[in-house]
């Protein structure tokens, strides 16, 4: 996994692709946000927000 993210960061540097960047660390939040709240109390008020 980790060579993974360090040959992804290669490519954004090498091809200047930095746009990608903030569309994948969202992504990640997003996910990792939907992952700790599927058990815990404040789903319900994460999913107001949506």
């Amino acid at each position: 996994m980790l060579s993974f993210i360090k040959e992804f960061f290669y490519f954004l540097k090498e091809r200047k692709k930095y746009w990608l960047l903030p569309i994948i660390i969202f992504l990640a939040l997003f996910g990792i946000l939907i992952v700790l709240s599927q058990g815990s109390a404040l789903a319900p008020f994460i999913y107001t927000v949506f």
